[in-house]
């Protein structure tokens, strides 16, 4: 699949019409390239480590963390139903665009990089067998406000693409290609893609 139209826009990006290809994503104003301070509003917060290549979490194991559930139950309540592929890839571009613009992961559940594009395997042990899903057992009330507009960001971008486009331009993106590297596109996989390489990938692009 082409991304030369794919076009991204809303609050959190550099304008309304910017190539996915070419974009400096920006949250008010600021270039995701220059990363700023880290966002109060939420309790867990990103910095980069000594060697530049990793990066540790301040991730507090608070009763009322947000999950990957809580994350899917807003995403379905905001657009409704949809196929279990296409949740899944919503849900991993929402987790790599808060750890770009907000320095901080929307939820701790691991995101492993199977044959047909990133998975929460936590999600999917509730889909398995369901070709479609409408609703979800997930408290989006535990997220902050700032985490919804995250989210309605990206779903103002990536919502109204297909599962299979999803799927595929998520190949096409070096975190999920970087954690499959040596495997076949059939291989079976439970290997994470890392919120480094997330950060590392998505903050890049301009």
């Amino acid at each position: 699949m082409s991304t030369d139209n794919i076009k991204l826009s809303g609050a959190k990006t550099a304008g309304s019409d910017v190539s996915i290809s070419s974009a400096v994503v920006k949250r008010s104003g600021t270039p995701v390239s220059a990363i700023s301070a880290p966002d109060t509003t939420q309790e867990n917060t990103v910095s980069l480590q000594p060697d530049n290549r990793s990066l540790a979490f301040n991730s507090p194991k608070a009763s009322g963390a947000v999950t990957a559930h809580d994350v899917a139950a807003f995403i379905l309540k905001q657009r409704g139903e949809m196929t279990a592929m296409k949740l899944q890839k919503l849900v991993y571009y929402c987790q790599a665009w808060s750890l770009v613009w907000d320095e901080a992961p929307l939820f701790e559940e691991p995101i492993e990089a199977w044959a047909n594009g990133p998975v929460v395997r936590a999600l999917y042990k509730r889909h398995q067998g369901d070709f479609m899903v409408r609703r979800w057992d997930g408290n989006p009330d535990n997220l902050t406000d700032n985490q919804r507009d995250t989210i309605e960001r990206v779903l103002e971008f990536y919502g109204e693409m297909s599962s299979q486009a999803l799927s595929d331009l998520t190949h096409q993106e070096t975190p999920w290609a970087e954690a499959r590297k040596g495997l076949s596109p059939t291989d079976r996989s439970s290997r994470v893609i890392t919120h480094a390489a997330m950060v590392e990938y998505y903050s890049s692009l301009k």
